[in-house]
């Protein structure tokens, strides 16, 4: 049901107008591996309308450098020993599966074997970080000094990191997307997200994210048409050990968001079953 929906949503289209400052080639092309743009404090400006995309080996990043095995079921992703280079692949037959708790395999295995009906997507509710990071629908970054703000055209999420120094909090009321500060490091956006809700899905066939959880991203612009998001959880309450991956997302040039109303003449959720 919820893929049915992405046609529609794929070919609706903003209003042409040319994007300023977009560095070109000699005969006038867009030049998307030209410089990174700077903020003006001099960090990388990670501002611009992005969508995941896969290599030419159909991947959403670099292969990875001899992956160990993992118990559990396959979800997609590949699990990675720190320092080598992972990638995030939902789907396309990865045998590597993430080092779940007991509970967390058998929970993501009923939630398969009912078709995935309960996945927040399927009910107009916000979705999982990781679903967002390799979903489809674009996602818009606006960064100033104090505040990254990334609007999200799936579900019309909102998210907010604020880089103005203050800490996480020790005790927050648990959100869908949780509660975001980050620092640079570098030319390196490192942003640490706890405060989840207890049900949140990691991914389309309900691998969970519990309140214990917390997760790292270190975004990097490698130039100006390519953004590297690195993603590390930790949540010890479903996984037996913190796990890596990375995607890799691609400026959208004379474009912008639109509306994604799901929940407008919404008929569909009485219908869903298992079957």
């Amino acid at each position: 049901m919820v893929l049915a929906a992405l046609p529609a949503a794929l070919f609706a289209q903003w209003p042409d107008y040319p994007m300023p400052g977009v560095p070109r080639t000699a005969d006038g092309k867009p030049n998307l591996e030209g410089p990174v743009p700077k903020a003006a404090d001099g960090h990388p400006d990670l501002t611009g309308l992005w969508e995941y995309y896969r290599d030419r080996t159909g991947r959403g990043g670099a292969p990875p450098s001899a992956p160990p095995p993992d118990p559990g079921a396959s979800l997609g992703l590949s699990v990675v020993a720190p320092g080598s280079n992972p990638f995030f692949n939902i789907g396309f037959g990865m045998k590597d599966g993430l080092p779940y708790q007991p509970w967390a395999l058998a929970l993501r295995k009923s939630r398969m074997a009912d078709n995935n009906k309960d996945n927040p997507d399927a009910h107009c509710l916000p979705i999982g970080l990781m679903q967002l990071h390799q979903h489809p629908q674009p996602r818009k970054i606006i960064q100033t000094p104090a505040v990254t703000v990334i609007l999200y055209e799936a579900q019309g999420g909102v998210r907010q990191i604020f880089t103005d120094g203050r800490p996480l909090p020790k005790d927050p009321q648990p959100w869908w997307y949780g509660y975001s500060v980050g620092k640079w490091d570098g030319d390196t956006l490192v942003v640490e997200t706890t405060g989840f809700r207890d049900d949140v899905w990691l991914d389309v066939e309900g691998s969970p994210l519990t309140s214990a959880g917390k997760m790292t991203e270190r975004f990097r612009r490698v130039d100006y048409g390519h953004l590297e998001i690195e993603i590390t959880v930790d949540d010890p309450k479903a996984y037996t050990r913190p796990w890596t991956v990375s995607v890799k997302q691609k400026i959208m040039l004379d474009q912008d968001l639109i509306e994604f109303i799901c929940d407008e003449n919404e008929k569909d959720a009485p219908h869903l079953t298992s079957k």
